[in-house]
């Protein structure tokens, strides 16, 4: 499934994987960007895979002339090994009926590559939420068995909320209660199957509507940043609250490429 685009193949031992989930308001995949970009990852490999729907175009974190005609496609794998950080990029849909082997895909390399860990970034329709959860934070997160171990105690302290469980079958009374992630994608499946395989995975999310998603994803990266300290506010302005998140060149078009002039 991964294929090394660079020599020699990467080592990732030990390392952490985040990748996103392609969910409402593509609030996942944008906050992977916003990493990738501000770390200046370099891209190690790709993912060949008949479950996601076919696509290219050019570099989506080009910086330069030279480098912005370079090919990307739709699951690429970027690498900062100085940070032992590894990212996902999903840049497609799934075909139908193809997301569990993905998952079950994407888990087996996770286990063969001695990942430390995995966070998936994902989101969910912000229109499900019920009281409770419209007067509180919108940012939940879910962790599987395995993950509870290492980083339960970190999670409390930064007193972040847990994904509440809902009937299984909204409306009857005697349904069953169960996590439901509506819009999440395969986050649900992906940690599902994770548990089931004892895999460290943790899901972080917010509640979100379609739309401009630029501020949700840089919500959920600050809100990641809370517990892995990816970058830290500026020593010499320290009440400068927005952190340095560097916005990819690919975001320009992410409306279109505007009304041509000669329209007017």
């Amino acid at each position: 499934m991964f294929v090394p685009c660079v020599d020699p193949a990467p080592e990732l031992t030990g390392f952490t994987l985040l990748m996103p989930a392609v969910s409402v308001g593509n609030v996942g995949q944008l906050a992977i960007d916003l990493i990738i970009s501000t770390l200046n990852m370099f891209k190690v490999g790709y993912f060949y895979t008949d479950c996601l729907v076919p696509m290219v175009g050019n570099n989506p974190y080009a910086t330069t002339e030279e480098n912005a005609a370079e090919l990307s496609i739709n699951a690429e794998v970027y690498s900062l090994p100085s940070r032992k950080l590894v990212a996902l990029q999903l840049r497609s849909i799934f075909i139908k009926y193809k997301s569990k082997p993905f998952c079950e895909k994407l888990l087996s390399w996770i286990k063969s590559s001695n990942l430390a860990r995995v966070i998936v970034l994902s989101s969910s329709h912000s229109y499900h939420c019920n009281d409770l959860q419209l007067r509180s934070t919108p940012f939940r997160y879910l962790l599987t068995p395995s993950m509870q171990r290492s980083v339960q105690n970190k999670i409390k302290s930064l007193n972040w909320e847990e994904m509440e469980k809902s009937q299984c079958v909204p409306g009857i009374e005697d349904s069953e209660f169960c996590v439901r992630i509506p819009g999440g994608g395969i986050t649900k499946a992906l940690y599902e199957e994770s548990c089931s395989r004892e895999i460290p995975v943790a899901i972080l999310l917010k509640f979100v509507s379609e739309g401009d998603n630029i501020p949700d994803a840089l919500g959920l990266v600050e809100y990641l940043n809370e517990w892995l300290q990816i970058i830290k506010p500026c020593v010499d302005a320290p009440t400068v609250s927005a952190l340095p998140w560097k916005i990819p060149s690919s975001w320009r078009f992410l409306f279109g490429s505007g009304l041509p002039p000669a329209l007017f």
